[in-house]
C-alpha cells in the first residue's frame, strides 16, 4: 500500500478508533440504532486521501448531453475481473447511460484478476483508439504502466474503486468513482453483531492483495467489531484468488476444524462467502453467522431461506456507480472539471430489507427465484 492510501484508510480508522472509545467507556454498543446511523454520511476517503464528493453532484444539462451526441464517441470497459454480479451490474449501468449519451460500447474485458492479463487488455483495447476508458485495475503498481500509456495516448481515464499509482486526478484520470467501502465494512460489523447478540467468537477472511477497498472494509470491519468486547476474533486469513470462493472454502474449514464452537465468520464480499457457505454446510453448521459485502445473487438467495447463514452485508450501488462513472466520462470529453473522487453511501442490508436493497443496488426488482424463496412470489 503506498503512503497515499495509508493516510486515507488510517485517517478513517482514527475515526472509527475515536467512536469505539467513546463507545467502551458508555457501555454496550446497540448495532441496530448504530446501523441507523450509517446513511448520514460517507466514512471513506479516496485512494489519495480526498474528500468524497455525492453522485447526485455529477450532473449534465441537456446542451452538454447534445455536445457528447455530435462528438459520436467510443468507449471500452477493461475489468479487474468478469462475470461476477458486482461486474455484471457496473457494465450495466455503464452501458445504459453511454447509450443515453451516444457513446459506442466497443469493447468490454475480463482479466481474471491477473495483473499480465489486464495490462494485454489495456494495450489491445487502446489500439483501437476509444475516446475513453473505464476501467478498474487489478493491482496499483502492476499496471500503473500501461494505464499511463493510455494516459500519454490521450485516451481519457474513469476509474473504479482503485487508482494506479503515480497517477494524478485531472492530469492522467478524469476521477475514481467507489461505494463507501469503509462504511459498508462498519455495516457489516455492527450486522454481525446484531446476529450474534453482540457476544461469540468469529474468524475473519478478508484479501491479501494490495487492493484498495477490500482494505478498507477488513480495517473498517475490525475496527469496528472491537466496540463489542464480548465478540472475540479468534481466527482470520487472507486469501489472493482468483479462485476466491475455493480459497475462502479452504481458509473456513480450516477456522471450523480449530474452532468447532465458531460463532460466525466474515467474507471480505459474496464470492469468498460462498465458500464459507460450502464450508459450512460440509461441517453440518446450520447455526454458523456468516456477514459479508455485496450482494451477489447466491448471496441473497442465502439470505432468503427461513434459516439462511447469511444474516446481513454492506451492498455497494454497481449499478448506480456505472451510470456515475459514464458522467463522468462525459466530463472528460467535454472538458469539464470533475471531482476526483465520487462516492456513494453504505447500504445496510438484511432479510428483512433484501427486496428494496436489491433494486437499489442493481436497479431492478428482485429475481423471481430469490423473490420466490423469500415467500413474496
Amino acid at each position: 500500500m503506498n503512503k497515499t492510501v495509508k493516510i486515507s484508510v488510517v485517517t478513517a480508522s482514527m475515526t472509527i478508533a475515536a467512536v469505539t472509545a467513546t463507545a467502551l467507556a458508555q457501555g454496550a454498543v446497540n448495532p441496530t440504532t448504530a446501523l441507523a446511523q450509517l446513511g448520514s454520511k460517507v466514512y471513506s476517503t479516496g485512494p489519495n486521501g480526498e474528500q468524497p464528493a455525492s453522485a447526485s453532484s455529477v450532473t449534465l444539462t441537456a446542451a452538454e448531453i447534445a455536445k457528447v451526441k455530435a462528438m459520436k464517441a467510443t468507449a471500452a470497459i477493461v475489468l479487474h475481473y468478469g462475470g461476477n454480479d458486482w461486474s455484471n451490474a457496473q457494465v450495466d449501468g455503464l452501458k445504459a447511460r453511454f447509450t443515453e449519451l451516444g457513446i459506442n460500447v466497443i469493447a468490454v474485458t475480463d482479466a481474471g484478476f491477473k495483473p499480465e492479463k489486464q495490462v494485454s487488455d489495456l494495450e489491445t483495447v487502446s489500439a483501437r483508439k476509444p475516446s475513453v476508458i473505464v476501467s478498474i485495475p487489478t493491482d496499483p503498481v502492476a499496471t500503473a504502466g500501461a494505464y499511463k500509456k493510455v494516459a500519454a495516448a490521450g485516451i481519457k481515464l474513469v476509474f473504479m474503486d482503485n487508482v494506479p499509482k503515480g497517477l494524478k486526478a485531472g492530469t492522467d484520470y478524469t476521477s475514481v468513482v467507489s461505494s463507501d467501502n469503509y462504511g459498508n465494512g462498519i455495516a457489516s460489523a455492527y450486522l454481525m453483531a446484531q446476529a450474534l447478540n453482540s457476544k461469540g467468537t468469529i474468524g475473519i477472511i478478508y484479501h491479501s492483495a494490495d487492493f484498495f477497498v477490500t482494505k478498507q472494509r477488513y480495517m473498517a470491519f475490525k475496527a469496528t467489531i472491537k466496540q463489542f468486547p464480548n465478540i472475540k476474533v479468534v481466527a482470520e486469513q487472507g486469501i489472493g484468488g482468483p479462485d476466491f470462493a475455493g480459497d475462502a472454502e479452504k481458509v473456513a474449514n480450516a477456522m471450523l476444524t480449530r474452532n468447532p464452537n465458531l460463532s460466525g465468520i466474515w467474507a471480505v464480499w459474496d464470492v469468498p462467502a460462498e465458500g464459507v457457505l460450502s464450508a459450512a454446510r460440509t461441517a453440518g453448521r446450520k447455526d454458523l453467522i456468516v456477514a459479508t459485502m455485496d450482494l451477489g445473487k447466491n448471496v441473497a438467495l442465502e439470505m432468503a431461506k427461513p434459516n439462511g447463514l447469511i444474516k446481513g452485508l454492506g451492498a455497494q450501488r454497481p449499478y448506480q456507480a456505472g451510470v456515475t462513472e459514464a458522467n463522468l466520462a462525459a466530463y472528460a470529453l467535454l472538458g469539464k472539471k470533475a471531482p476526483p473522487y465520487v462516492a456513494l453511501n453504505a447500504l445496510p442490508v438484511t432479510k428483512a430489507t433484501l427486496a428494496t436493497g436489491w433494486k437499489s443496488v442493481y436497479n431492478q426488482t428482485l429475481p423471481g427465484d430469490v423473490a420466490g424463496v423469500l415467500g413474496q412470489k
